[in-house]
């Protein structure tokens, strides 16, 4: 095996991608891959790509084109495209960017090995299959971990098939790990100094896994993992209304491990446009589920995406959204303008006018905004939970995330990352909270 040979990766989009790219460098560890964080230095630069947004494709070219002068003073560098847009243009990628040496999906990323090996010896390397087999059965199982929290794929997949959506193209269908391997999976990573897991999916409220006794759903997923000695924190994202199944809403309200935040988004508070978007629900049963969810665990923040600007939208439906948002009264929220991305049953309809919808979005995110703030504000003088993730800007100061996931900043010079600890917040800025650390 060679040694000494390093490894750049550029990460884009969602925190699966996070996930993936730290598999994939485990991957390629086989073959003597050191990570570096200087493209510089690298002997391969893998850029993990997302097709979720506008001109996803473009920018990834785009970064293509800015490895040129580095290839050229390497000959030896090897680039290799990975993730959606590897998924769904794989082929023009290798077309159109010849010094692309390795292109793959996100489904088999478990080959990277066997493809590094080929682009080693002077070939080019593209799988973009949707392989029979588990690729996480194929993956290191050993993991070092630096940091307390921690991703965990759990689901991948989609089968809602939303108009406005790609990702059951370039993710496929909704497949689910078996639990036993979820558990072992989670045991090593706490043996590993973890302390906090986001459970990650598509649809990750869809988990449908093997388990002991029949068909495990999330709520009993995230009951085994709470009792995994070490593992203090479970999250979870992101979620579908229409599969928020009452064990899971139970399981907020008797699992202490698992956190007061909820990522659930609703994209339009118009059910008109909800309809045009096959989302399948009402904006009557997603506040009835919200409804639902608050009684069970009452100071849970709520995270939404809202999507203004879909094909059709009018004024009275976008009201509608602005309705929603204000009747949740989202702790966080994510918008977007619409954009069509190819092969999705929305692309060919007639957009809407882009100054009407820049004005909708505009609006919409000052809304967010003022909520957003108005949460972080509340929490001024209540004591939370903090998991020490990393040293903050200042001398003495550690940062991480509260149980609603609000970035906290502590002064605490006898502390370490790793603590979880309880903290009384005593101010509250535009992105982050500040506390001070209760009990020495």
């Amino acid at each position: 095996m060679a040694e000494g040979k390093k490894l750049f990766i550029k990460t884009y989009g969602c925190q699966m991608n996070v996930y993936d790219s730290e598999r994939m460098a485990e991957a390629l560890g086989a073959e003597g891959y050191v990570v570096t964080d200087r493209a510089e230095d690298a002997d391969m630069v893998l850029l993990n790509t997302c097709h979720i947004r506008e001109k996803a494709s473009e920018k990834v070219y785009s970064d293509i084109g800015r490895l040129r002068p580095l290839k050229q003073a390497k000959p030896d560098l090897k680039v290799a495209v990975a993730g959606c847009v590897a998924q769904a243009e794989g082929e023009e990628i290798l077309r159109r960017a010849p010094m692309v040496d390795l292109v793959v999906g996100p489904q088999a990323y478990h080959r990277l090995p066997e493809m590094a090996r080929r682009v080693a010896a002077g070939g080019r390397a593209l799988d973009t299959d949707f392989p029979a087999e588990d690729k996480f059965d194929h993956l290191p199982k050993l993991r070092s971990r630096a940091a307390p929290a921690a991703f965990l794929t759990v689901q991948e997949g989609c089968d809602k098939f939303c108009a406005f959506c790609v990702v059951p193209y370039t993710r496929g269908a909704e497949v689910s790990r078996p639990a036993a391997r979820i558990l072992s999976e989670a045991r090593a990573l706490v043996d590993c100094g973890v302390r906090e897991l986001t459970l990650l999916g598509q649809n990750v409220n869809a988990y449908h896994g093997e388990g002991e006794g029949g068909t495990w759903g999330l709520g009993r997923l995230v009951r085994a993992l709470a009792q995994i000695e070490g593992l203090e924190r479970i999250r979870y994202t992101t979620s579908h209304p229409n599969d928020m199944a009452d064990d899971l809403i139970e399981a907020h309200a008797e699992v202490p491990q698992l956190m007061p935040y909820l990522h659930l988004p609703v994209q339009s508070g118009s059910d008109r446009i909800l309809k045009a978007m096959n989302r399948r629900h009402t904006a009557e049963q997603y506040l009835r589920l919200v409804e639902r969810i608050r009684a069970a665990r009452p100071d849970m923040l709520l995270s939404g995406d809202f999507i203004v600007g879909f094909p059709g939208e009018t004024e009275a439906d976008f009201d509608a959204t602005m309705q929603i948002l204000r009747e949740v009264n989202y702790g966080m929220a994510y918008s977007f303008k619409y954009s069509a991305r190819p092969g999705t049953p929305a692309a060919g309809r007639t957009p809407v006018d882009d100054a009407v919808a820049d004005d909708r979005l505009q609006r919409l995110q000052a809304q967010i905004t003022a909520q957003q703030r108005a949460a972080q504000d509340a929490m001024v003088g209540r004591e939370v939970g903090v998991l020490y993730e990393k040293p903050g800007r200042l001398d003495g100061q550690l940062a991480g995330k509260s149980d609603h996931l609000h970035a906290v900043h502590v002064h605490d010079p006898a502390g370490r990352v790793g603590e979880l600890v309880r903290v009384r917040i005593t101010a509250a800025g535009p992105n982050s909270l500040a506390g001070e650390r209760l009990g020495g």
